[in-house]
């Protein structure tokens, strides 16, 4: 669900979040729109924003973990954490983490990839968000939900700043909602 069907339709912050993400076209390979949110990261006020909403979501849903994907969500999921009193789990890709792991394999369009956590880092029942900067295909999202499942977490909804408005890839998510602020630009000026 996008956050302008659900009590945000024509917030201003919104807009400027859209704005403030810029595309660069045929990056990393020809046809593809990259939406980078570094611009975001630097305009202070729309990055506040967008930490924010995602605050004002999760306040009261008794959320105990924010659990991050390796890289951008680091960028936003302690944040989000710190501000509603939960704890941060990043997601890693294979050997970034010391110590003991569990692993999640899943299908890219060009090949797998894997994720990982601690043991020990999510407790049995602990009701969990999971943070991302974009949603296509949903592979990662649901390598995420599988990893913290399989510690017994409760994943109670994913959350991404991007998101395509015909998500095909939200079948992947084991019926979890999606929480999207934005959907993703075709055209940037600033190129």
């Amino acid at each position: 669900m996008f956050a302008a069907e659900n009590g945000l339709k024509g917030d201003p912050r919104l807009q400027a979040i859209s704005e403030a993400i810029r595309v660069i076209p045929h990056f990393p390979k020809p046809g593809i729109m990259f939406q980078d949110i570094t611009t975001l990261l630097l305009n202070h006020k729309a990055f506040k924003d967008t930490v924010e909403i995602f605050v004002d979501r999760y306040r009261d849903m008794g959320i105990s973990v924010v659990a991050g994907i390796e890289a951008r969500g680091f960028m936003f999921g302690p944040s989000i954490a710190l501000a509603i009193g939960a704890k941060f789990i990043p997601l890693r890709k294979p050997g970034k983490l010391p110590g003991e792991v569990i692993s999640q394999a899943y299908e890219l369009e060009y090949g797998t990839d894997c994720l990982e956590m601690h043991v020990g880092a999510v407790l049995p029942g602990e009701r969990t968000v999971v943070i991302d900067d974009l949603v296509a295909t949903g592979g990662t999202l649901s390598a995420a939900i599988n990893l913290l499942e399989r510690m017994e977490a409760e994943v109670v909804e994913c959350a991404c700043v991007i998101g395509l408005s015909d998500l095909k890839g939200k079948r992947k998510l084991h019926g979890k909602p999606l929480y999207i602020l934005v959907e993703p630009r075709e055209v940037d000026d600033r190129c």
